[in-house]
């Protein structure tokens, strides 16, 4: 392919043709190299169940062992013969498996999929999406019509189509000076190279595994033809086509509402999407455009980050003896609802300079989609509004639209994109649900009533109620927060259960799945693929209760007793041997990771809110210590901002002064390795 491909003119061809023209020449040079080198396969029903690890020598050998158990049952050989050739056969076996599985873990962070579908292999074939009933009532069955289904009801939350996106020109010319993003050969060859083969290709079946093995044969067509889009304004279809994949989210299966779309999308399109989001999000940043209060898809900002800021304060709040009150807002269908010239005119609002804003405006404008399922696809339908889920652009562009939520408004609001809270002292709350449904109303976004609940905390709460335009809204004692379950005790109890109960799960999946038990296996996909649930925003939730902390060790306990060669001997040295820490050791690690985020590291701003700088005093070793808060109640002294403090006060003044992030985790692991 390399060799047909750079044998192409490419400059001299691709300036004489606009985008369009340039992109259709470029897409089909490549397929077409494509179809002339890569061999093809034909799929039957036999090659579809031969498992992966299965090569044709070993086909040779389970048929020799089959002819052998024949020729021994008719008595031509001894029992001895044949156990030695069914041995030498296991064996060659074990070994084929072991290196697959080997392959597998050693992939287990960018391929997750193929693990799960090695071990889903072994189990009974499920349906990906099952019969889908229909709104008049009717299930339907077949994939195509399961599709259209989908499809349909995907479509049923646009809006109105609007008239050619035109953002308003007020304020335009007095933008902050033009974006020039950096589309060279050079930024494109990097961008291709780090391309995750593993992912799925967009409509136009470019694959990227195909785009990053021709990274430095196709980098400079694709700079040529993203400086013209980016100049131009134009955008191809390609890059405005999505394949919408289904996923299901929780509730009843053969319900299509209970299905998110994800859009895949033109891999060469997501590499220019990168290039001006890169350039978008230093403008936000360097003008501080995005409102302190939003932590999803920002810099330095996470899940962990909005809930140890929102419940530092709520839970000084109920540690001085207050009643508080937590609202938890759910937007219907908020990404895909977004109103496309509304979005235009908040992008000029923001200081986005009229190439950027023409550029966005034209790559959301006249997009469509079709929706797979199984082996079928529905037929193309218009997108009139929304961003697209699984673009690069979809989430910033997003957090633009939903920056001015926090207008007027009392208390204290944090938002993680569209996953919004808002909490406060109860007294007035009345006043914030208005405001709340005018923004709703103006922007033409709309709440799920049904789905918004109130968190009463505080022993003397009086559980009032609170309305949303005509609308109660209900009372819950536990929410799923950002994917931790939070009751009104903020008892942390049933988040450990929750989290031990899924990496039990996957845990009982891989010794199901997987016949090696060496650690080289088992080590990478304990790591990537149970511990992370142990550990998902831990530092915010991190169980105090023995009980909690056993329950989540005995998983750890569990895992490293599965390696071969480890089942007997005790916990401490199955760790000291695979150079691991306890969960409850891995957990005072992170603590002082995030403390050292906070006072010196990414997160410097939002620690100025969290701590104080200790009195200084001729003895202290530590020149970043801090002020150790007091407390009340156990809730306060549990959390974070409080529990944390001391712990990192004690720690030696070359540890806290360590230049980087990467410096001061080797100097505290080497620390906690002589600490019980």
């Amino acid at each position: 392919m390399k060799e047909l491909l750079s044998g192409i003119s490419w400059t001299p061809i691709l300036k004489n043709k606009g985008v369009k023209d340039g992109w259709e020449f470029f897409k089909s040079e490549i397929l077409k190299a494509q179809m002339q080198t890569v061999p093809t396969k034909k799929k039957n029903k036999t090659s579809a169940k031969k498992p992966e690890w299965m090569s044709k020598e070993l086909l040779t050998e389970l048929k020799l062992k089959s002819d052998i158990h024949k020729k021994w049952k008719r008595g031509e050989i001894t029992k001895e013969e044949f156990k030695r050739i069914a041995n030498t056969c296991r064996e060659k076996v074990h070994k084929a498996k072991a290196q697959n599985e080997l392959r597998l873990a050693r992939d287990i962070k960018n391929n997750k999929k193929g693990f799960f579908a090695y071990v889903g292999r072994k189990g009974k074939k499920k349906e990906a999406i099952g019969p889908l009933q229909g709104e008049d009532g009717v299930m339907v069955t077949g994939d195509r019509e399961k599709a259209e289904l989908l499809n349909a009801f995907f479509a049923s939350v646009f809006s109105q189509k609007e008239s050619h996106l035109q953002p308003q020109q007020h304020g335009m010319d007095e933008g902050l000076g033009e974006i020039q993003p950096q589309i060279g050969k050079q930024v494109v060859q990097e961008h291709l190279a780090t391309l995750n083969e593993f992912k799925s290709p967009g409509p136009d079946q470019l694959h990227p595994r195909v785009l990053k093995e021709l990274a430095e044969v196709i980098s400079e067509p694709l700079a040529i033809i993203f400086e013209s889009s980016w100049r131009t304004g134009e955008v191809p279809a390609d890059w405005r086509r999505a394949n919408v994949v289904p996923i299901f989210k929780k509730g009843k299966k053969n319900d299509p509402n209970n299905y998110r779309p994800v859009s895949l999308t033109s891999i060469p399109g997501k590499i220019l999407e990168k290039i001006i989001k890169e350039v978008v999000c230093e403008h936000l940043e360097t003008n501080a455009v995005i409102a302190n209060s939003q932590h999803g898809f920002t810099k330095n900002k996470s899940c962990q980050t909005n809930l140890i800021s929102f419940f530092d304060r709520v839970t000084s709040w109920v540690d001085t003896g207050n009643a508080v009150d937590v609202a938890y807002l759910d937007f219907s269908k908020a990404f895909d609802k977004v109103p496309h010239d509304l979005l235009a005119n908040k992008l000029v609002k923001c200081g986005l300079d009229k190439t950027t804003v023409r550029w966005i405006c034209n790559w959301l404008s006249e997009r469509t989609q079709r929706v797979l399922t199984n082996a079928s696809s529905s037929s193309w339908k218009e997108v009139t509004c929304g961003v697209p889920q699984g673009s690069v652009l979809g989430p910033v562009l997003f957090n633009i639209f939903i920056n001015d939520l926090d207008e007027g408004l009392e208390g204290t609001i944090i938002k993680f994109a569209d996953d919004t809270k808002l909490g406060g002292i109860a007294n007035t709350p009345e006043d914030r649900s208005v405001r709340l449904e005018r923004w709703a109303k103006t922007n033409k976004m709309k709440f799920n009533r049904d789905k918004c609940k109130i968190l009463h905390f505080g022993r003397k709460n009086g559980n009032q109620r609170y309305r949303m335009g005509d609308a109660w809204l209900d009372s819950s004692v536990c929410e799923k927060d950002l994917g931790v379950l939070m009751d009104n005790k903020l008892n942390m109890s049933q988040q450990s259960d929750a989290a031990a109960k899924k990496a039990n799960g996957i845990l009982a999946c891989i010794n199901r799945g997987i016949a090696s038990r060496s650690r080289e296996i088992m080590l990478p996909l304990y790591s990537a693929l149970v511990r992370p649930h142990l550990e998902y925003c831990v530092q915010f939730w991190a169980p105090q209760l023995k009980g909690d902390v056993d329950k989540l060790e005995s998983v750890q306990r569990r895992a490293t007793k599965m390696i071969k060669g480890l089942e007997n001997k005790p916990y401490g040295e199955r760790l000291k041997e695979l150079g691991m820490f306890s969960l409850q050791k891995r957990r005072l690690r992170g603590d002082m990771i995030a403390m050292y985020k906070y006072v010196k590291g990414s997160h410097r701003e939002e620690g100025a809110n969290l701590f104080s700088a200790a009195l200084q005093t001729r003895t202290q070793n530590n020149g970043f210590k801090l002020q150790e808060r007091r407390f009340h109640l156990y809730i306060r002294k549990n959390f974070l901002t409080v529990r944390a403090v001391r712990q990192w006060n004690s720690l030696p003044g070359a540890m806290v002064e360590a230049p980087s992030l990467e410096a001061f985790k080797q100097r505290l692991d080497g620390h906690l390795s002589g600490v019980l």
